[in-house]
């Protein structure tokens, strides 16, 4: 359960969207490293006490090495502008019934300048979208995408298997202007649009942020028990049927690695092959990247094997996509390896994004 602490606000460290890192010591003289979202909690400053969840941080566990303010208790935020006793702001709560759980203005609710367009939405009218099980994938697969298609309009939607808040992801702040923008679904919260579905999140990003092309994937850090089931990204595969279901042409990116120490995730790892494999009913183009190591690509070839009934696996020349990768205006990083550590990671990534970019033509 929950690890109290209190502390002392000694420095903010740095500021990205969303988010800002403290350093806070606790009455012991121990200090934590602890992140603050000031939209839930309020702007915190030097000598401030907060409210501490530490426990993820002192288990070791992937919360990116910090506590996690819950309050500013002798300085609370004041409440929001708008009234607090109708729905005309929004009434969609995320996090739910959890202490602080946000209430938002839904992008299709009443309330919503795009309620109208919205409610009669049933197609995302072929917009190809890329499906990935990790976080890390984003930038790869948007570098693979602007290799070829410069101009396209390319939105994210952010599932709920990892980080609930968008402003976590130093990743999408980094990608601030080089998206059309971002749509939080189901828990998620904290994207320029909120979709209380993953189905109403793609309609979003078609027919409101007029996304020609879309990535869905959840946000930093996962949820894994070294089992084939128990990992939050096997979402994956019902994002596919998703897709399928608003006319959508779902394009999986594979989770691909040498590099990786553990056996169940090296060639194609397990998690994506249960996911496209056992959990998406509809079909998918599952994309390989040509030019991996020969060991590696016959690996990759047997294990897509099973999954040639039901899904199209396709291979996509690299040619261009290293230079791509490289030019990402944000690092790359996945699992704490870069590109050069975990290079075929990366590629099988930003080869989805070309071959997406291809089906706009």
């Amino acid at each position: 359960m929950v690890r109290w602490r209190s502390g002392t606000v000694t420095a903010v460290r740095r500021r990205w969207a969303g988010a800002a890192e403290l350093d806070v010591e606790l009455p012991d003289g121990v200090r934590m490293r602890a992140l603050a979202y000031p939209a839930l909690v309020g702007e915190p400053e030097p000598g401030d006490r907060v409210l501490l969840n530490a426990g993820a941080l002192l288990m070791g566990l992937g919360t990116g090495g910090y506590a996690l303010v819950v309050a500013l208790p002798d300085r609370l935020p004041p409440d929001p502008p708008q009234a607090g006793d109708n729905r005309d702001a929004g009434h969609l709560v995320k996090a739910r019934y959890t202490p602080l759980q946000p209430i938002l203005l839904g992008v299709d609710e009443e309330a919503s300048p795009h309620h109208d367009r919205l409610a009669a939405a049933d197609s995302v009218d072929g917009m190809p979208v890329v499906t990935a099980d990790l976080h890390s994938a984003l930038p790869a697969i948007l570098a693979g995408v602007r290799a070829d298609a410069p101009d396209a309009r390319v939105a994210y939607v952010l599932t709920d298997g990892g980080a609930l808040p968008a402003w976590f992801s130093r990743t999408l702040a980094g990608l601030a202007g080089h998206l059309a923008g971002t749509v939080s679904v189901g828990q998620a919260f904290g994207g320029d649009l909120e979709a209380s579905t993953l189905h109403s999140g793609l309609l979003a990003a078609r027919h409101v942020l007029g996304a020609d092309l879309a990535i869905v994937a959840q946000g930093p850090g996962n949820l894994g028990t070294g089992t084939r089931w128990g990992f939050s990204g096997v979402a994956v595969g019902e994002a596919v049927n998703a897709i399928a279901t608003l006319g959508g042409r779902p394009v999986g990116s594979l989770r691909i690695s040498n590099a990786d120490a553990r056996p169940r995730h090296r060639g194609v790892s397990h998690h994506s092959l249960t996911a496209y494999g056992r959990v998406a009913l509809a079909p998918a183009e599952l994309v390989v990247p040509d030019g991996l190591d020969p060991g590696l690509a016959a690996e990759v070839a047997a294990a897509l094997t099973p999954l040639a009934d039901r899904h199209r696996i396709v291979t996509v020349p690299a040619e261009g996509l290293d230079a791509a990768l490289r030019a990402s205006p944000v690092g790359l990083s996945t699992m704490g390896r870069g590109l050069d550590a975990d290079h075929a990671y990366f590629l099988a990534a930003a080869a989805a994004g070309r071959y997406a970019a291809g089906l706009l033509t």
